[in-house]
């Protein structure tokens, strides 16, 4: 279990750097997740938009925006994770094989007798909308668990997705524990977690196998832009899957970049994490970044993060803000969360912080805006 410390900004830390992380190595996410994805209706690489004006401000030859703001008919990158996850479990439930079927899963789903599975989640915002577009899509139902401080509209945009939603009033991390308390139950409910803890492991990290996908489309349009390998991957971060993806791809290729984990400093949960050498369970505040408003690093993610992530920085919403406004007006829609990362480049290369950032940033960064505006309205 992780203890419990105050949170790290009231303890004036909001930076961590480790750059020796970056020699640390590991096994690649697995090959077949793309050729899924492919399979899906309406699935196109989202667009990766260089920013001249950021890249000559943050002393980079160029900057590239990966703009998640329209994935798969969805405002945020999540349903990378979550369609993946999803298929992997319904397919591990029956007993499928774990691949892209012939005629498709829904198709499949109908072969079999008794009662549907359920999905069951928790999220603050774009995971659940995830889960329940999948659900919709597959002719499932889905009960999707809702903390304290998310949007109206996120809410909204849950329940047009046709699922229930149950309104939690407490932090992210108790919504968890609802719906996990919830899908234990009930035999026919099937819960798609996108965080981890010791016993419930395996659906976590095919969520995370699912992002892969996102870095995979970032090596195939930096080559196509004529562009040098990423020197500096900025990531939003809440429990950390995507940071854990992250880490995964660009550990286990040729390429090993910096990647700076960015958080609210209302939820900086891995930073205090990583200060202190072990997970930790943090007391949150009030953020706009709703969905980065998370206490306990994912129990998958942690030695990942721990092993591979060489920078870390918290930002305000103010910071968060300032980027969304600035990325609007160069033509990139990004809600808070999405924002961060340019947040989080800004603060990370600082006068007094950018020696600790590889030597490769001044080629190439690229920062991973994971929401467009419509996902979570500040």
């Amino acid at each position: 279990m992780s203890s419990m410390v105050t949170a790290p900004a009231s303890l004036g830390l909001s930076w961590f750097a480790r750059p020796a992380a970056r020699a640390w190595t590991c096994p690649p996410a697995p090959g077949d997740v793309a050729s899924f994805h492919r399979t899906l209706p309406g699935y196109a690489p989202t667009p990766l938009v260089e920013l001249p004006s950021p890249a000559a401000e943050l002393g980079a030859a160029r900057l590239f925006v990966k703009d998640e703001s329209s994935r798969l008919g969805l405002p945020a990158f999540k349903i990378l994770g979550a369609s993946w996850g999803v298929h992997r479990a319904l397919c591990d439930h029956y007993g499928l094989p774990p691949g892209p079927l012939p005629g498709g899963l829904r198709g499949r789903l109908r072969e079999f007798d008794g009662p549907p599975v359920r999905l069951v989640t928790a999220t603050d915002g774009n995971h659940g909308r995830a889960v329940a577009a999948m659900a919709r899509l597959l002719g499932l139902t889905a009960d999707v668990f809702v903390p304290s401080g998310v949007h109206p509209a996120a809410v909204a945009a849950i329940k047009e997705e046709g699922a229930g939603v149950t309104e939690v009033p407490a932090p992210y991390d108790e919504a968890v524990r609802v719906a996990a308390d919830t899908a234990a139950s009930d035999p026919s409910a099937l819960l798609v977690q996108d965080t981890a803890w010791p016993g419930y492991e395996r659906v976590p990290q095919w969520i995370v196998d699912g992002y892969s996908t996102l870095f995979t489309e970032i090596d195939e349009q930096l080559v196509a832009a004529g562009a040098d390998p990423a020197g500096l991957v900025a990531v939003p971060v809440g429990v950390g899957s995507l940071a854990q993806a992250a880490v995964t791809h660009y550990r286990s290729g040729r390429s090993a970049p910096t990647v700076l984990c960015v958080e609210s400093d209302a939820a900086p949960c891995v930073l205090a994490s990583l200060h202190h050498d072990r997970p930790l369970t943090i007391e949150t505040g009030t953020t706009t970044m709703a969905g980065l408003n998370c206490a306990t690093p994912s129990s998958l993610a942690w030695p990942v993060l721990r092993s591979g992530v060489d920078a870390a920085v918290a930002v305000t919403d103010a910071d968060a803000a300032r980027a969304g406004s600035d990325l609007a007006a160069l033509g990139v829609s990004a809600g808070p969360c999405g924002a961060a990362s340019l947040a989080g480049a800004r603060a990370a290369l600082t006068l007094h912080r950018r020696s600790s950032v590889a030597p490769e940033h001044a080629g190439t960064i690229v920062l991973l805006s994971t929401e467009g505006s419509a996902a979570n309205p500040a």
